[in-house]
């Protein structure tokens, strides 16, 4: 069976199953296009051009159609928001290019929590519980045997939205009347959360946590006593507003984890959806309480993996089947095509051992191999690598992505030693847990709070890297590497070759490697010392 599925909402994407396995997700915001993007035109002409005959099913993913006031005019074939039950799915026959093709809707709800379901390893017929917080969900679910799904509680009603607007509080520049925070503003509160060395609220700051966590969602324009509000408009480097991030960021889990322990029956497998599922101190939270026998959530837990669930609904209707085979690789290739100005570079045939060497000198390259990466998280593929050992690397890497120095660099490992330098005892392949650095070495992916956001690797989960970062250990002694994304500012990771020829020109980068090749920018500094080193 071949289903497509879109996602009609922010995080767009398209996904294509066929038989059971994900064959690509086009992601709207790929290709430096603005994060965040819905679907283009563009993104389902790249979609049909990679199709080899019609699909049997064509899937749109829940959103905000019918009986929903502030948005009159949604599709009355859409499956809407809310809503669990199998029967409340729209299915209807339709044609496309003259063919058959069977038209198929289900919640926004569903599709989180069968894509984490559907790409997790419990095996058809596991019972679990899930977890799906994001922007305005924030629940419980029990699933039994026969993936009947029952809500267990709505615990906190939009905690993503709860949890970014406490960024635009203290930041001059965001206006307190806005009703929801910007979609960048919670993963930056992750960041600046880290830095909290207070566990304790002052009596205003109670008082502030009330506002923020009971009752409804509300702007901040809403709090009687706004003018006076604990840390309004004092910046974000205000070191007591940093120490209130982390005391609001463990309130919020607090609430769920208490939940959980009142509610749910210990020893259960837990998966995780919605954007909430991008925070790596949570995650590791959640892991820790000895609550699950095991927790899972998907690299594309935001809704750019909306389109994969309703796919994966689909099939569980059509074929009884929920379970699907994945690579976090099955994004679109590069399109290496364009001409660029090839004069200005050295190029160099592949060898991991001579990239390894100038990363070792303190190169910064960006890195491209294969097809991109689904979900938010650079894995590896479409990535800006650097040597780990030094702040003063984690400074320029922020400098060169332009964003704020508060923000981490994550490190990427080889799976042998990740026990080693960060106390990880498993795979940990999607960048979605935090781990404690066991060495002063490692400063430049090692938070201020001595965690790391860590990505492992092995020669099956990525072997191009693997490569590179066995040959950087060869040289240096550590099979550790500064890996963050490569992308301009606001945008999604960069796709093609007249993008990536800009990004470094424009942005300070010393390099590039496509597929093994590396190309130097003739003009760097630090590659013309690299140069004279060489050779000396």
């Amino acid at each position: 069976m071949k289903i497509l599925s879109y996602n009609p909402g922010h995080d767009g994407a398209i996904a294509f199953l066929q038989d059971s396995r994900l064959m690509f997700s086009i992601e709207s915001e790929k290709d430096s296009n603005y994060r965040y993007s819905a679907v283009s035109i563009t993104d389902v002409l790249d979609a049909v051009g990679q199709l080899e005959d019609l699909p049997d099913v064509i899937c749109m993913g829940g959103w905000w159609p019918r009986d929903h006031r502030e948005y009159l005019h949604g599709s009355p074939n859409n499956g809407g928001y809310r809503g669990l039950a199998k029967t409340d799915a729209v299915m209807e026959k339709g044609r496309l290019l003259r063919g058959k093709v069977d038209y198929f809707s289900s919640s926004h709800e569903r599709s989180h929590i069968l894509c984490a379901f559907g790409m997790s390893a419990l095996s058809k017929g596991t019972s679990c519980y899930a977890l799906v917080w994001e922007g305005a969900i924030g629940a419980f679910y029990e699933i039994d045997p026969e993936l009947n799904i029952t809500l267990v509680a709505d615990v906190l009603n939009q905690p993503g939205f709860r949890y970014g607007v406490l960024y635009g509080l203290a930041d001059p520049a965001f206006p307190k009347d806005g009703p929801y925070p910007r979609h960048s503003d919670p993963g930056k509160l992750m960041a600046l959360a880290s830095f909290s060395n207070r566990s304790a609220p002052s009596a205003e700051e109670k008082k502030l946590l009330g506002f923020l966590l009971d009752g409804p969602y509300q702007k901040l324009s809403d709090y009687h006593d706004l003018m006076r509000a604990p840390h309004l408009n004092v910046g974000l480097d205000d070191p007591e507003f940093r120490n209130f991030a982390g005391i609001y960021s463990d309130a919020i889990f607090d609430v769920f984890y208490r939940f959980a322990r009142a509610n749910l029956k210990k020893g259960q497998p837990l998966v995780i959806a919605g954007g909430c599922g991008l925070n790596c101190d949570w995650n590791t939270k959640w892991r820790e309480t000895g609550l699950f026998s095991e927790v899972f959530i998907p690299p594309v837990a935001n809704d750019s993996g909306s389109a994969i669930g309703t796919a994966i609904d689909a099939q569980f209707r059509y074929t009884g089947n929920p379970k699907i085979d994945w690579d976090v690789y099955s994004g679109v290739g590069f399109r290496a095509e364009a001409a660029i100005d090839l004069d200005r570079y050295d190029i160099y045939e592949k060898d991991h051992a001579k990239v390894a060497d100038m990363l070792a000198y303190d190169l910064i390259l960006g890195w491209v191999n294969g097809k991109y990466e689904i979900g938010p998280r650079a894995l590896g593929n479409r990535s800006i690598l650097a040597a780990p050992f030094r702040d003063g690397t984690r400074v320029r890497l922020n400098e060169i992505k332009q964003r704020e120095q508060f923000r981490p660099i994550a490190p990427v490992c080889l799976r042998d030693d990740a026990t080693k330098w960060f106390g990880c005892d498993c795979e940990s392949p999607y960048m979605l847990y935090t781990y404690r650095s066991t060495t002063a070495a490692l400063a430049a992916v090692t938070h201020v709070n001595g965690t790391a956001r860590l990505q492992t690797v092995t020669s099956t989960t990525n072997n191009n890297l693997f490569d590179l970062l066995v040959a950087f250990k060869a040289r240096t002694g550590y099979g550790v590497l500064c890996n963050t994304s490569l992308n301009f500012k606001g945008k999604g990771l960069i796709n093609n070759m007249t993008d990536l020829d800009a990004y470094i020109v424009e942005h300070g980068l010393d390099g590039f490697v496509v597929e093994g090749r590396s190309y130097l920018l003739k003009s760097s500094r630090r590659y013309q010392a690299y140069l004279n080193a060489a050779h000396r």
